[in-house]
Protein backbone atom coordinates (compact mmCIF):
# COMPACT_ATOMS: atom_id res chain seq x y z
CA UNK A 1 0.00 0.00 0.00
CA UNK A 2 1.43 3.66 -0.82
CA UNK A 3 2.38 5.63 1.68
CA UNK A 4 1.67 9.19 1.21
CA UNK A 5 2.53 11.85 3.45
CA UNK A 6 0.47 14.70 4.33
CA UNK A 7 1.52 17.95 5.69
CA UNK A 8 -0.75 20.11 6.62
CA UNK A 9 -1.53 22.69 9.86
CA UNK A 10 -4.97 23.14 8.97
CA UNK A 11 -7.04 20.05 10.80
CA UNK A 12 -10.05 20.30 8.76
CA UNK A 13 -8.09 19.89 5.81
CA UNK A 14 -6.18 17.39 6.85
CA UNK A 15 -9.08 15.21 8.41
CA UNK A 16 -10.70 15.78 4.84
CA UNK A 17 -8.06 15.08 2.44
CA UNK A 18 -7.30 11.88 4.97
CA UNK A 19 -10.36 10.27 4.89
CA UNK A 20 -10.71 10.28 0.45
CA UNK A 21 -6.86 9.15 0.15
CA UNK A 22 -7.46 6.11 2.70
CA UNK A 23 -10.88 5.53 1.15
CA UNK A 24 -8.90 5.40 -2.38
CA UNK A 25 -6.85 2.81 -0.90
CA UNK A 26 -3.64 4.99 0.03
CA UNK A 27 -1.77 4.23 3.74
CA UNK A 28 -1.68 8.11 5.04
CA UNK A 29 0.14 9.71 7.70
CA UNK A 30 -0.06 13.32 9.15
CA UNK A 31 2.08 16.31 10.10
CA UNK A 32 0.95 19.61 11.37
CA UNK A 33 4.80 20.92 11.26
CA UNK A 34 7.27 21.46 8.35
CA UNK A 35 9.96 20.26 11.07
CA UNK A 36 8.42 17.21 12.00
CA UNK A 37 7.76 16.44 8.32
CA UNK A 38 11.31 16.84 7.24
CA UNK A 39 12.45 14.96 9.74
CA UNK A 40 10.51 11.82 8.95
CA UNK A 41 10.36 12.21 4.64
CA UNK A 42 14.66 12.01 5.01
CA UNK A 43 14.35 9.29 7.27
CA UNK A 44 12.03 6.98 5.46
CA UNK A 45 10.51 8.78 1.77
CA UNK A 46 7.01 7.91 1.24
CA UNK A 47 5.79 7.22 -1.51
CA UNK A 48 4.40 10.81 -2.14
CA UNK A 49 4.06 14.19 -0.21
CA UNK A 50 0.76 16.22 -0.35
CA UNK A 51 2.91 19.45 1.18
CA UNK A 52 1.24 22.71 2.82
CA UNK A 53 3.41 26.30 2.01
CA UNK A 54 2.24 27.69 5.11
CA UNK A 55 3.56 26.03 8.07
CA UNK A 56 4.75 26.42 11.69
CA UNK A 57 8.83 25.78 12.45
CA UNK A 58 9.49 24.90 8.67
CA UNK A 59 7.59 26.54 5.65
CA UNK A 60 7.15 24.33 3.02
CA UNK A 61 8.76 25.72 0.29
CA UNK A 62 12.00 25.09 2.82
CA UNK A 63 10.94 21.59 3.26
CA UNK A 64 10.94 21.26 -0.14
CA UNK A 65 14.52 22.43 -0.67
CA UNK A 66 15.71 20.25 2.03
CA UNK A 67 14.01 17.26 0.81
CA UNK A 68 15.09 17.35 -2.53
CA UNK A 69 18.86 16.95 -1.11
CA UNK A 70 17.77 13.90 -0.17
CA UNK A 71 14.87 12.27 -1.82
CA UNK A 72 13.39 12.31 -5.38
CA UNK A 73 9.91 11.15 -4.62
CA UNK A 74 7.18 12.83 -5.80
CA UNK A 75 6.02 16.14 -3.78
CA UNK A 76 2.48 17.79 -4.80
CA UNK A 77 2.39 21.29 -3.32
CA UNK A 78 -1.08 22.48 -1.69
CA UNK A 79 -1.08 26.38 -1.36
CA UNK A 80 -3.32 29.64 -0.99
CA UNK A 81 -0.41 31.41 -2.16
CA UNK A 82 -0.47 32.04 -5.95
CA UNK A 83 1.69 34.61 -6.60
CA UNK A 84 4.32 33.83 -9.66
CA UNK A 85 7.54 33.88 -7.39
CA UNK A 86 5.86 30.92 -5.16
CA UNK A 87 4.89 29.07 -7.99
CA UNK A 88 8.65 29.67 -10.02
CA UNK A 89 10.92 28.70 -6.71
CA UNK A 90 8.69 25.41 -6.28
CA UNK A 91 9.26 23.84 -10.00
CA UNK A 92 12.78 25.13 -9.34
CA UNK A 93 13.32 23.05 -6.59
CA UNK A 94 11.11 20.20 -7.96
CA UNK A 95 7.70 20.04 -7.35
CA UNK A 96 6.02 17.47 -9.25
CA UNK A 97 2.54 19.34 -9.03
CA UNK A 98 0.42 22.22 -7.38
CA UNK A 99 -2.80 22.15 -6.30
CA UNK A 100 -4.58 25.89 -5.45
CA UNK A 101 -6.89 25.48 -2.12
CA UNK A 102 -10.26 25.81 -1.60
CA UNK A 103 -9.67 22.25 -3.82
CA UNK A 104 -12.13 19.36 -4.07
CA UNK A 105 -10.96 16.32 -2.54
CA UNK A 106 -11.54 13.82 -5.58
CA UNK A 107 -9.76 16.34 -7.90
CA UNK A 108 -6.87 15.93 -5.28
CA UNK A 109 -6.93 12.38 -4.96
CA UNK A 110 -7.56 12.26 -8.77
CA UNK A 111 -3.84 14.78 -9.11
CA UNK A 112 -2.06 11.89 -6.51
CA UNK A 113 -3.25 9.16 -9.26
CA UNK A 114 -2.00 11.06 -12.20
CA UNK A 115 1.30 12.27 -10.80
CA UNK A 116 1.86 8.55 -9.01
CA UNK A 117 1.26 6.96 -12.23
CA UNK A 118 3.72 8.87 -13.76
CA UNK A 119 6.71 8.63 -11.51
CA UNK A 120 6.35 4.65 -10.64
CA UNK A 121 9.89 3.45 -10.85
CA UNK A 122 11.44 1.34 -13.81
CA UNK A 123 11.36 2.20 -17.83
CA UNK A 124 9.00 -0.34 -18.90
CA UNK A 125 6.69 -1.10 -21.00
CA UNK A 126 5.98 2.59 -23.27
CA UNK A 127 9.88 3.37 -23.00
CA UNK A 128 11.47 3.98 -26.23
CA UNK A 129 14.99 5.10 -26.74
CA UNK A 130 15.40 8.36 -28.80
CA UNK A 131 17.20 8.12 -32.61
CA UNK A 132 19.32 11.60 -32.36
CA UNK A 133 19.88 11.48 -28.89
CA UNK A 134 21.88 8.32 -27.90
CA UNK A 135 21.38 6.88 -24.68
CA UNK A 136 18.46 8.71 -24.01
CA UNK A 137 15.46 6.64 -23.04
CA UNK A 138 12.07 8.22 -22.06
CA UNK A 139 9.07 6.58 -20.91
CA UNK A 140 6.08 8.09 -22.02
CA UNK A 141 3.44 5.73 -19.43
CA UNK A 142 5.29 6.15 -16.37
CA UNK A 143 6.83 9.40 -17.58
CA UNK A 144 10.44 8.28 -16.67
CA UNK A 145 13.79 9.24 -18.11
CA UNK A 146 17.41 7.71 -18.31
CA UNK A 147 20.44 8.50 -20.13
CA UNK A 148 22.92 5.95 -20.59
CA UNK A 149 21.44 3.80 -18.32
CA UNK A 150 21.48 6.72 -15.58
CA UNK A 151 17.64 7.70 -14.16
CA UNK A 152 17.44 11.41 -14.93
CA UNK A 153 14.78 11.81 -11.60
CA UNK A 154 12.69 14.15 -13.76
CA UNK A 155 9.75 15.99 -12.60
CA UNK A 156 6.62 15.76 -14.29
CA UNK A 157 6.78 19.49 -15.88
CA UNK A 158 11.07 18.63 -16.62
CA UNK A 159 9.63 14.89 -18.47
CA UNK A 160 7.28 16.96 -20.70
CA UNK A 161 10.02 19.68 -21.96
CA UNK A 162 12.27 16.86 -22.42
CA UNK A 163 10.02 14.57 -24.87
CA UNK A 164 9.02 17.55 -27.03
CA UNK A 165 12.69 19.28 -27.38
CA UNK A 166 14.63 15.56 -28.05
CA UNK A 167 12.15 14.15 -30.47
CA UNK A 168 13.05 17.32 -32.64
CA UNK A 169 16.61 17.84 -32.76
CA UNK A 170 17.35 21.28 -33.90
CA UNK A 171 14.38 22.75 -34.09
CA UNK A 172 13.82 26.21 -31.86
CA UNK A 173 10.59 26.48 -29.62
CA UNK A 174 9.51 29.63 -28.38
CA UNK A 175 8.83 29.25 -24.70
CA UNK A 176 5.07 30.06 -25.80
CA UNK A 177 5.42 27.13 -28.20
CA UNK A 178 7.23 24.86 -25.63
CA UNK A 179 4.48 25.84 -23.21
CA UNK A 180 1.78 24.84 -25.17
CA UNK A 181 3.33 21.44 -26.27
CA UNK A 182 5.07 19.99 -23.52
CA UNK A 183 2.17 20.63 -20.44
CA UNK A 184 -1.29 19.28 -21.04
CA UNK A 185 -2.52 21.77 -18.72
CA UNK A 186 -0.97 25.54 -18.52
CA UNK A 187 -2.04 25.70 -14.63
CA UNK A 188 0.45 27.33 -12.27
CA UNK A 189 2.88 27.14 -15.40
CA UNK A 190 4.15 30.29 -16.97
CA UNK A 191 6.75 31.21 -19.85
CA UNK A 192 8.70 32.28 -17.47
CA UNK A 193 9.20 28.66 -15.39
CA UNK A 194 10.38 27.23 -18.86
CA UNK A 195 13.53 28.61 -18.03
CA UNK A 196 13.76 27.17 -14.65
CA UNK A 197 12.96 24.07 -15.81
CA UNK A 198 15.25 24.08 -18.94
CA UNK A 199 18.27 25.08 -16.15
CA UNK A 200 16.95 22.01 -14.20
CA UNK A 201 17.03 19.41 -17.08
CA UNK A 202 20.99 20.81 -18.10
CA UNK A 203 22.21 20.11 -14.68
CA UNK A 204 20.02 16.73 -14.53
CA UNK A 205 21.62 15.80 -18.33
CA UNK A 206 25.06 17.34 -17.54
CA UNK A 207 25.62 15.07 -14.37
CA UNK A 208 25.86 11.97 -17.16
CA UNK A 209 27.41 13.67 -19.91
CA UNK A 210 29.40 16.91 -18.48
CA UNK A 211 30.95 16.87 -21.86
CA UNK A 212 27.80 18.15 -23.75
CA UNK A 213 25.09 20.66 -23.37
CA UNK A 214 21.83 18.92 -24.65
CA UNK A 215 19.71 22.47 -24.90
CA UNK A 216 20.97 25.29 -26.97
CA UNK A 217 19.67 28.61 -26.00
CA UNK A 218 18.92 30.75 -29.17
CA UNK A 219 18.63 34.54 -27.68
CA UNK A 220 15.60 36.19 -27.96
CA UNK A 221 14.03 32.90 -29.72
CA UNK A 222 13.95 30.34 -27.20
CA UNK A 223 15.78 26.53 -26.86
CA UNK A 224 16.43 23.75 -29.19
CA UNK A 225 17.76 20.15 -28.35
CA UNK A 226 21.74 19.58 -29.56
CA UNK A 227 22.11 16.47 -30.88
CA UNK A 228 25.91 15.23 -30.57
CA UNK A 229 27.96 15.27 -33.68
CA UNK A 230 29.39 12.02 -34.73
CA UNK A 231 32.28 10.46 -33.76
Amino acid sequence: MTRIVIVEDETDIASVVQDYLRHAGYDTELFTDGQSALESIVASPPGLTLLDIMLPRLDGIEVLRRAREHTAHPIIMLTARIEEVDRLLGLELGADDYVCKPFSPRELVARVRAVLRRTAPGLAQGASPQGDAPGLVLDDVHWRASLEGTPLNLTRREFGLLQVLSRHPGRIFSRARLLELAYDDTVDVTERAIDSHVKNLRRKLGVVTPEHDWIRSVYGVGFAWEAPAPA
